[in-house]
């Protein structure tokens, strides 16, 4: 049974810097590749940055930049650091993790950008 949880959201100001982390309880060995997703208020949900088992980073369009992702193999964590955040990366972020060919989501985090 594979398990994620996303922690780190919460208020932060227009020009500040947040990291969300991505716990994944169970076979975080087999983990192929980890991203995020965020879905602004009724908006749909879209991909934003990823980091693959050997810790290659890709940032989106959205976020390039000021994106920097991080796979901690002693703790089974992939941490998501944004810096200069907008008003517009207002939304909340989803963490799902790729094992063989199922994929595992977290249920979601709020970061709001708000002075």
């Amino acid at each position: 049974q594979v398990q994620v949880m996303e922690s780190g959201g919460g208020l932060v100001q227009p020009g500040g810097s947040l990291t969300l982390s991505c716990v994944v309880a169970g076979d975080f060995f087999n983990v192929k590749r980890t991203d995020w997703y965020r879905q602004p208020p009724n908006k749909e949900r879209r991909w934003v940055a990823g980091i693959s088992s050997l810790g290659t980073m890709h940032c989106g369009d959205s976020v390039k930049g000021r994106c920097t992702l991080f796979r901690h193999n002693h703790n089974n964590t992939v941490t998501f650091q944004m810096g200069s955040l907008r008003p517009e990366d207002t939304a909340t972020y989803f963490c799902t993790v790729k094992i063989g060919s199922d994929d595992f989501w977290g249920q979601g985090i709020q970061v709001t950008v708000s002075s």
